[in-house]
């Protein structure tokens, strides 16, 4: 009974070979990649080599070059065993035999057979020599390789490792914020609806602007939330009635008085409603909402900002154009990635954690659309509108399955 090495990365080949190869009363040891083949190799001794010349890590040709430099597996047999490949190469590099796929599962075991009884027993001529030492120096450069390789694998395990740690923790950090606000909000309500007892108008006035920051607090966990159900997968969609023109209204109300305090000014092109939809009408809205606040937050005192509804055949779309300085072409890519800023410092300008357009374009595909950044910008009401220029659509009946995260 020999010892056989299959290094393959698909798995139907390797539960092929290895019944092949059982059957024949050989042990079968499999490797997904080239990393794990060359531990695998030095670990067990095997006696003879199966590689598949395109798997990943190191190719067939890297993991032939590298298990040659080492002594103790100079005479191990190592076959190639590919359905892309070069023959000569593969002979080149120090391989012994190529087979090519789809292997005939009729005399496979055959084949295997004859190159287990030859091995590497003959003696080399000078011209093998010199070739077995390029090879060998090929090989200490592939050893290297390998290195950096598992290096460059096991940093990015870590980095894994971190951007799961890191949803967690948002999730957590967001239930434990969450949870002691909620009496706040209530307790807050009752003292500015004077429950408790008559307040006076200076006092009114503090606990009217305590409520507007509990107000903005809870809208950030709100997105905290929001992207850590998008990333995880676990957000959950509400679909039922609505009217998608009513939607829109209710989120241009919203940001009215934010707008009238910093002298924007709104222009509104919304066709007669109504517009009835299927989908959840209540993440819409703060889709809707996260856009006019990224319009309002870019566009300088005094400038425009504008909102058009438009009915297509299966979708509706709210376009939302502003005068700000629109969006810089190198950070077009990244605009909805979350908690992406184009100024992320503490000096910045405009609050904000970076997460709502990522939600927003998320939502709108969770319910049949998408959002777009508008390179031509946006004409509403008769004026173009050159700064950014955002398109929000979804579908009239969303879908009832939603795959999340993209």
């Amino acid at each position: 009974m020999a010892r056989v090495l299959h290094i393959e990365d698909d798995p139907r080949n390797r539960l092929l070979v290895r019944k092949l190869l059982v059957q024949d009363g050989h042990e079968v040891i499999d490797a997904a990649d080239g990393l794990e083949g060359v531990r695998l190799a030095l670990a067990q001794r095997p006696d003879l080599v199966l590689v598949d010349l395109n798997i990943p890590g190191l190719d067939g040709y890297e993991v032939t070059l590298r298990l040659r430099t080492e002594a103790s597996l100079t005479k191990t047999p190592i076959v190639a065993i590919t359905a892309e490949g070069d023959r000569e190469t593969s002979i080149a590099v120090g391989c012994d035999g190529f087979l090519q796929k789809p292997i005939d599962a009729r005399q496979f075991a055959r084949q295997v057979a004859g190159y287990l009884g030859t091995g590497r027993q003959r003696m080399p001529s000078s011209a093998e020599v010199n070739e077995e030492r390029l090879r060998a120096q090929s090989g200490r450069i592939v050893a290297h390789l390998e290195q950096k390789v598992a290096e460059l694998s096991a940093a990015n395990e870590r980095l894994r490792e971190m951007e799961r740690l890191r949803t967690e923790f948002y999730r957590n950090i967001s239930h434990e914020l969450a949870t002691p606000l909620t009496p706040i909000v209530g307790y807050l309500k009752m003292l500015t609806d004077q429950e408790l007892g008559d307040v006076n108008k200076s006092q009114l006035k503090a606990l009217r602007a305590m409520d507007d920051c509990i107000r903005r607090l809870r809208g950030t966990l709100d997105n905290l939330i929001d992207v850590t159900g998008l990333e995880t997968g676990k957000m959950r969609f509400f679909h039922r009635e609505y009217d998608f023109l009513d939607t829109v209204r209710r989120a241009i109300a919203s940001v009215a008085d934010p707008l009238h305090d910093r002298k924007l000014t709104m222009l509104e092109e919304l066709p007669r409603g109504p517009l009835p939809a299927y989908g959840d009408s209540d993440r819409l809205g703060r889709a809707i909402l996260q856009i006019l606040d990224n319009a309002a937050k870019f566009t300088p005192e005094g400038g425009i900002i504008g909102v058009a509804v438009r009915a297509h055949d299966a979708t509706y779309e709210v376009v939302v154009g502003d005068t700000g300085s629109g969006v810089s072409p190198d950070r077009i890519e990244r605009i909805f990635d979350p908690f992406y800023q184009v100024d992320g410092s503490p000096t910045r300008a405009h609050g904000g954690v970076g997460v709502g357009l990522a939600i927003a374009r998320r939502v709108a595909r969770g319910l049949g659309g998408d959002v777009k950044l508008l390179a031509e910008g946006a004409t509403i009401e008769g004026m173009f509108l050159g700064g950014a220029a955002f398109s929000l659509s979804v579908a009239k009946r969303a879908p009832t399955v939603v795959v999340e995260p993209q």
